[in-house]
């Protein structure tokens, strides 16, 4: 990132950009920059050297029993699976836990529920947490993207769905 008259900087793990030329803002809006003319992004980042690895949006971060988790970082590797077109994950209310991960699939080829949620986690199991396998799963035949190709994250009408112990 970068390049003449752009700027970045992290701060509270937050990124922000500034720019020479950049918009004056959302009609009817309060101002998306601070007094210095920076933008706050809202993705939430880590710092390598000189790379910038992009987390996800804070404001879609799911809390699992007080251990952050991000949705673009599971979608990752549930899209890595066979016969998985598609994912959005999201965070659902949880008494226990404070929230779960919630998986909204879109398949290449039909496939049993029950038999893809063991597949999911049998997949899931050796490339990342416990906590973060979705402990629902929703199979949906809607695309997961709105029109300017942003994901939709939103609750949107699956198919058939499951949580992990076998309810439907």
């Amino acid at each position: 990132m970068g390049g003449e008259g752009f700027e970045t900087r992290i701060q509270d793990g937050i990124l922000w950009l500034r720019a020479r030329s950049a918009m004056l803002g959302y009609l009817n809006a309060p101002s998306p920059f601070d007094a210095e003319g920076w933008f706050n992004t809202g993705d939430a980042v880590e710092v390598d050297g000189e790379y910038i690895k992009i987390l996800g949006r804070k404001s879609e971060l799911i809390n699992v029993g007080g251990t952050k988790v991000y949705p673009a970082e599971v979608e990752g590797v549930l899209l890595q699976m066979p016969n998985v077109r598609d994912v959005a994950v999201v965070g659902e209310a949880n008494p226990i836990t404070g929230q779960v991960v919630v998986a909204r699939v879109n398949l290449h080829e039909p496939e049993d529920l029950n038999q893809f949620r063991r597949r999911m986690r049998a997949f899931c199991r050796d490339r990342q947490a416990a906590y973060k396998i979705p402990a629902r799963v929703e199979l949906a035949e809607t695309e997961q993207y709105s029109q300017r190709f942003k994901k939709m994250r939103r609750q949107q009408n699956p198919t058939m769905e499951g949580d992990l112990n076998g309810s439907q």
